[in-house]
């Protein structure tokens, strides 16, 4: 008996978790259905079919040092920008972080033919710096590989986004 009260402590708390998880899920799905648009970037690898979400490009600039730079933020399952365009064989400079808020991501690129392939949990606190020379024109898979339970993953949500490498 002296322990009942708080195994009903427990589940009360975690049947309100559930419940606020799902509610802030049909929000999000509301959100990302607003968003529509009518084409969506490909990638060649990792695509899947998901939430259509309104593209966010840009084009990396290269610094007075030869290496290219791009910012990223993870927020609200989405990533902006969600298309980044980079040079072949110049190196690359990404600054990747999350904005405030408690559910946690990451940024997954898995292209190693190309010269790129990592995968960082986002913080934000402080940028995270992730540096590659990608080395294959085409287009690849950005996205964030999180997932809680049986619900969707982020990148089922819409976070997920393109690198695309040009001449």
């Amino acid at each position: 008996m002296k322990y009942a009260r708080y195994v009903i402590a427990i589940s009360v708390l975690f049947l309100g978790l559930c419940s606020g998880a799902m509610g802030q899920e049909t929000k999000l799905e509301t959100a990302v259905t607003e968003t529509k648009q009518e084409a969506k970037p490909e990638a060649k690898q990792g695509t899947h079919e998901g939430p259509e979400v309104k593209e966010k490009r840009v084009v990396a600039t290269i610094g007075a040092d030869g290496v290219q730079r791009v910012e990223l933020i993870g927020d609200s399952y989405s990533f902006d920008p969600n298309y980044i365009v980079v040079k072949v064989n110049v190196p690359v400079e990404l600054a990747v972080k999350k904005a405030p808020g408690i559910t946690p991501h990451d940024i997954v690129v898995k292209a190693p033919e190309a010269g790129i392939d990592f995968k960082t949990d986002l913080n934000d606190k402080k940028p995270e710096l992730i540096k590659f020379t990608p080395t294959k024109v085409g287009k690849y898979a950005l996205y964030c590989g999180k997932k809680l339970w049986w619900f969707k993953s982020h990148r089922e949500r819409g976070m997920e986004g393109v690198i695309e490498v040009v001449e």
